[in-house]
């Protein structure tokens, strides 16, 4: 598929989207001085001033009592399914207007920059389509389950949707990240927020029966079959191979819930799988069969697509685990400074291999990094959230966020992740992602090699 920046309809470069190790240098000698000051301390003269101002000048908005505060409210039917407040109507998921639909194949890009906690809502949980969505009838849907050879499961069987909620269920949160989620980074495209670098990731609390459970009734033999298939019921029929010690393990299961109701539509309803911390694209949605084997399946979507290109010329396969990475939500690409002074710096960190450990910040490209807070608890292959004080002095900044996991395994820069890899990738991109301030407050996306 080559260069991703060269494909026609694709975002171009912008022209500031690197810097010189001199620059880097530069803003870094303006934040020596401020490194060394207390945090704390100048958190706290920040907050005083800023709520005396508000006092002193008399705010209209305290001293007025407002409309609803006077009026009768809304009467509890209006909105017999719950909707956001017309005041955040602009918080949406988004199609980039550099990627063109073909064939229903589609994404929509979930809004990281306007989300609190860990939990995706639903309603903004991000979307991959390889040829749309279907809203799937779950009384007519079924779930089959067979071998590609007899000695593999002694009794194939297919389940309906209400024998699947039946059984015995679990109920864990879990990240979901494509595999292509900041591909368009590989090409030096300085695509401007954080909703397009990374906003085909989302974490919700699924809800299912473990996939173990299920070929365990079927007979499987665990000696012999040791892959499955997992094959959609979309038009694209999507199929992939899982290796039998994801599913050994337990964590592997077929999901109807999400965030405490059944599975949206657009993620899959009435059945999906969920395989935690590997790539969205094996969590196939809209679910019909699995079938164990003894042999990779080598499907079109495992030979052609979500591979990776090696500066060698030989593509790696099967590389399904979204490696530990973390990005920087608040303030990023798009967002601006208003004034000097305190902000809390916030944003998500994550690892296919497990739990994250710890999340350093650097506010000058990568030279010092400061260990920001961890908000617990850290959830196994779940959205990790993390803060940080800073006192921002009106001057050029490079933020940065690198994160660990409890492997030990530490996500690399650009540089790091480009000597080993090349820059022919389009897939599993996990380098650190870095928000250049300047002096106006304006915020963008640079590359620190």
């Amino acid at each position: 598929m080559g260069d991703i920046s060269k494909q026609p309809g694709h975002l171009q470069p912008a022209p500031e989207s690197f810097l010189t190790e001199a620059e880097v240098q530069a803003i870094a000698a303006g934040r020596r001085s401020f490194l060394r000051k207390s945090f704390l301390a100048a958190g706290a003269a920040m907050v005083a001033p800023m709520a005396a101002r508000a006092t002193e000048a008399g705010d209209p908005e305290i001293l007025n009592l407002p409309t609803w505060s006077t009026t009768l409210g809304k009467p509890v039917a209006t909105n017999p399914y719950g909707i956001p407040s017309q005041y955040e109507s602009q918080l949406l998921r988004r199609e980039s207007p550099g990627l063109t639909r073909v064939g229903g194949a589609s994404v929509s890009f979930c809004p990281l920059q306007g989300l609190f906690g860990i939990i995706t809502p639903s309603g903004l949980h991000f979307e991959r389509h390889h040829q749309g969505w279907q809203d799937v009838d779950p009384a007519r849907h079924r779930l089959m389950i067979n071998g590609s050879d007899p000695a593999f499961l002694k009794s194939p069987k297919v389940y309906t949707m209400d024998q699947l909620m039946r059984l015995p269920s679990v109920s864990r949160i879990h990240f979901i990240e494509c595999g292509a989620n900041t591909g368009l980074e590989w090409g030096n495209v300085a695509v401007p927020t954080v909703q397009y670098t990374h906003g085909m990731l989302s974490c919700s609390e699924f809800t299912g029966v473990p996939l173990k459970l299920l070929l365990e009734d079927c007979g499987v033999d665990y000696k012999k079959a040791r892959y499955v298939l997992a094959e959609g019921a979309d038009g694209s029929s999507m199929t992939r191979t899982i290796p039998m010690e994801m599913v050994e393990n337990g964590e592997v299961f077929v999901a109807y819930g999400m965030n405490g109701e059944m599975l949206r539509p657009e993620n899959g309803y009435p059945l999906r799988l969920v395989v935690p911390g590997v790539q969205g694209v094996s969590w196939v949605k809209w679910l019909r069969r699995i079938e164990v084997g003894d042999k990779p399946y080598a499907t079109k979507d495992e030979a052609v697509h979500y591979i990776d290109l090696l500066p060698s010329g030989l593509h790696r396969q099967y590389t399904s685990v979204q490696e530990c990475k973390s990005v920087i939500t608040t303030p990023s690409g798009g967002q601006r400074l208003l004034e000097k002074g305190f902000y809390n710096v916030s944003g998500l960190a994550w690892s296919g291999r497990g739990r994250i450990k710890q999340v350093d910040v650097s506010f000058d490209g990568g030279i010092n990094w400061k260990t920001a807070r961890i908000e617990g608890p850290v959830q196994n292959k779940a959205l990790t959230r993390f803060n940080i004080n800073w006192v921002w002095d009106g001057k050029p900044a490079i933020l940065q966020s690198r994160a660990i996991d409890e492997t030990g395994y530490v996500q690399p820069s650009y540089g790091q992740l480009r000597e080993v890899r090349g820059t022919k990738s389009i897939y599993h991109n996990n380098a650190i992602q870095s928000w250049k301030i300047v002096e106006s407050g304006e915020v963008s996306n640079v590359q620190v090699l």
